[in-house]
């Protein structure tokens, strides 16, 4: 089960690879400053998570709009996701959670997907600026996507 809205986001600092190299990024660094739209995965390289991300990437004008960060967590390493993310043109912030331990925190631990292992569910969450969970969703299966209209909706209503 996911965590659920009001509750107290969990902070983090995960890597994400650049062309400068390794960098962390800290869910801290948004609290204060703008909502912060957190979408969990399952793997890179696979059809649904491209399709996801390559849609965020093209919609990523509608969340800035909305002052809106967007970070998409899997527990694939950096340098996997720089070369999905290079190959298919995502412009999204994405960040390894090769310990698991963001997805366990946040409640969306996958077990055993397609019996490679256990890895993120496809999951969205809306963080506040006072760092509270404003929206929560994880998928019924990997295949479906979250609901991107509550999620803007929810961004929405958190910005007023």
């Amino acid at each position: 089960m996911p965590i659920s809205v009001g509750s107290k986001a969990p902070l983090f600092i995960l890597k994400t690879k650049t062309a400068e190299g390794l960098k962390d990024v800290s869910l801290g660094e948004y609290i204060g400053k703008r909502p912060t739209v957190l979408l969990f995965f399952p793997l890179a390289f696979t059809s649904v998570c491209t399709t996801e991300f390559c849609d965020t990437t093209a919609g990523l004008a509608e969340y800035e709009k909305l002052g809106a960060a967007v970070i998409g967590i899997s527990v694939d390493s950096p340098f996997a996701q720089e070369a999905w993310a290079q190959a298919n043109k995502i412009r999204v912030t994405l960040v390894s959670d090769l310990n698991k331990e963001v997805t366990k925190a946040y409640g969306v631990l996958f077990p055993g997907l397609a019996g490679v292992g256990d890895t993120s569910a496809r999951a969205a969450f809306v963080i506040g600026t006072d760092g509270t969970v404003k929206y929560a969703e994880q998928t019924a299966t990997p295949k479906d996507l979250p609901n991107f209209n509550a999620v803007k909706a929810a961004l929405a209503q958190s910005t007023n």
